[in-house]
């Protein structure tokens, strides 16, 4: 077997195991929005590993993968959007987009290689943001509907809803995602 052929096999099999850990920790719930979205134990981090470890092709297809595995577990979720046209933004925002965006990792620490630290610190913020985002539009496009059943946030324009709907877990699962990024 040539020395190519085994390297992708072995990057293979490391993002599958990577998808695994990383659905598996997606299911250990620290805290759950009531209306989507959760603060996770460190379930973004392996797909982040993956693209630091093997660059950001391997991430972005790795994260990928993720994202439809993602789709097929809370396709409730989905379902949940009112329209074909909502269905289609829902994934495309809440799952393909958000998940394969952490893929971009290595992308984001290339500016920052002579400070490992740094590069960790600053491409894992970078992805998580990026998230952040896909959550954010999704929740000012999609989803805006959900802030009457707040009274908090009956009287929020839409997008002020979402950025503290979607901050408020996402925040956390950043900073947990950092620190565990930089431990390891």
């Amino acid at each position: 077997m040539s020395t190519v052929s085994y390297s992708k096999t072995r990057i293979m099999t490391e993002g599958a195991m990577m998808i695994a850990l990383s659905t598996v920790l997606s299911m250990v719930k620290v805290f759950t929005m009531p209306y989507g979205g959760s603060v996770t134990l460190l379930s973004m981090l392996p797909l982040i590993l993956m693209s630091f470890r093997h660059g950001t092709k391997w991430g972005l297809g790795i994260a990928f993968v993720h994202s439809l595995l993602q789709i097929l577990l809370d396709v409730s979720s989905v379902a949940a959007a009112g329209s074909l046209g909502a269905q289609i933004g829902c994934v495309l925002l809440d799952y393909v987009l958000a998940f394969t965006a952490l893929g971009l990792a290595d992308a984001f620490a290339k500016p920052f290689s002579n400070n490992k630290l740094i590069a960790v610190a600053v491409a894992t913020f970078g992805v998580c943001f990026l998230r952040f985002l896909c959550s954010f539009f999704s929740g000012w496009l999609l989803w805006g509907s959900y802030k009457d059943y707040y009274d908090w946030a009956k009287d929020l324009p839409v997008w002020l809803y979402s950025l503290i709907y979607n901050g408020s877990y996402m925040l956390p699962e950043t900073i947990v995602t950092i620190v565990g990024a930089i431990l390891l």
